[in-house]
């Protein structure tokens, strides 16, 4: 118990970023569930963030924010919910530090010529250990430019 109380705390700060948008999620026709510990929010407002401020091509499909899992819809949230999981164990780990360090990440695989969403080890852990698609090892080194959505 005082484990679990010490993990949500730790990540509070990053979980606060994402329950500060459930209003407005409710607001636009958006929806939030309780899953595996974790608040889901769906829809809405968030769905249009995910599309069009989210810097991929095609934007994201889902995205955690400590104990809260922002996803497109509800579908998108089953789909991804094992890959999100992954990123709650991670934040777990990392705190209020794991914005940073995922950013700082990205940064450095981005310098080195890689790309800054696949290649990030924080991405490439969460991919490995739960990949939605069944991808085979070939398929992730496809353009980070596609056409459909293929991100968690």
């Amino acid at each position: 118990m005082t484990r679990r109380l010490m993990s949500v705390v730790w990540v509070l700060p990053n979980t606060c970023l994402g329950l500060s948008l459930v209003p407005l999620v409710l607001a636009t026709g958006g929806g939030v569930q309780i899953v595996q510990g974790t608040v889901e929010i769906y829809g809405g407002a968030v769905d249009w963030l995910l599309r069009w401020l989210v810097p991929l091509p095609t934007g994201a499909s889902a995205m955690t924010l400590g104990h809260a899992i922002l996803g497109r819809n509800r579908e998108v949230l089953a789909l991804c919910r094992d890959h999100e999981q992954v990123h709650v164990r991670q934040y777990e780990r990392w705190g209020p530090l794991f914005l940073p360090a995922y950013f700082g990440a990205s940064l450095w695989v981005w310098a080195r010529g890689r790309r800054p969403y696949r290649d990030n080890p924080f991405e490439q852990e969460a991919y490995a250990q739960s990949d939605p698609w069944s991808r085979s090892e070939s398929s992730l080194d496809r353009s980070d430019d596609l056409d459909t959505n293929d991100r968690c």
